[in-house]
């Protein structure tokens, strides 16, 4: 499977373990039959506390404590070994999490370039472009430990568009940004996500990523 995209991510009745039923009584997701089909992009829209961050971990195989079954082009995605998942989100799933999970002791371009070594996907000149457009190229050299949220989602962000993918999941990735930081890094993810051929998924609670998308589910 690792040598083909990804085209499908079904979840079949997933429920985070420690939701009771009645919690999601009215949920597009869990305990429901949904399939994410590439190329489409999709707006998760979530009230807090509704496990929007955790549908992306259980998405990416970070996690799976969770109940019902997810797969991927048919397969379970529990059933992965450890070198697969590696594969897996080096060619074929991107995240931006919540929780950035940035080393704050390196520069940006060193975070994004930990990432870049790995995939061999874009030169250092490119990726300083994206700096630049995203509107924190003066920051490049800064250690993540001293930028702000905002400024941390953006390195966030081009890190996890420094690899091929066919779905990329992107958890509240604006949520500190102004609108034309925002109409930036949409246009950016929006341009990456078509060369690709690839899906978006978007999790938003409030502020959303100014993208277009073709489906919003409910959580």
């Amino acid at each position: 499977m690792m040598d083909s995209r990804i085209t499908t991510i079904t979840l079949d009745r997933v429920i985070p373990a420690v939701f009771e039923t009645s919690e999601v009584a009215a949920s597009e997701v869990w305990l429901r039959h949904i399939k994410l089909c590439r190329p489409e992009s999709y707006l998760v829209e979530a009230a807090s506390g509704m496990g929007k961050s955790s549908l992306c971990s259980f998405i990416y195989g970070a996690r799976n404590d969770y109940h019902g079954t997810i797969r991927l082009d048919g397969r379970d995605i529990r059933s992965f070994t450890p070198g697969e998942l590696a594969a897996l989100r080096r060619s074929h799933l991107a995240i931006v999490p919540q929780e950035l999970r940035l080393f704050g002791s390196l520069t940006a371009i060193e975070n994004v370039m930990v990432k870049n070594r790995l995939t061999d996907r874009y030169d250092e000149t490119t990726i300083r472009r994206m700096f630049d457009r995203l509107g924190i190229a003066s920051r490049t050299d800064s250690p993540v430990s001293r930028m702000s949220l905002g400024q941390q989602q953006r390195v966030a962000v081009i890190r996890a568009l420094c690899q091929p993918f066919d779905f990329i999941l992107l958890d509240e990735p604006v949520s500190h940004l102004d609108a034309d930081s925002n109409a930036a890094v949409a246009a950016l993810i929006g341009e990456t996500a078509h060369a690709n051929d690839a899906s978006v998924v978007i999790t938003s609670i409030g502020n959303r990523l100014a993208l277009d998308t073709d489906k919003t589910i409910r959580l």
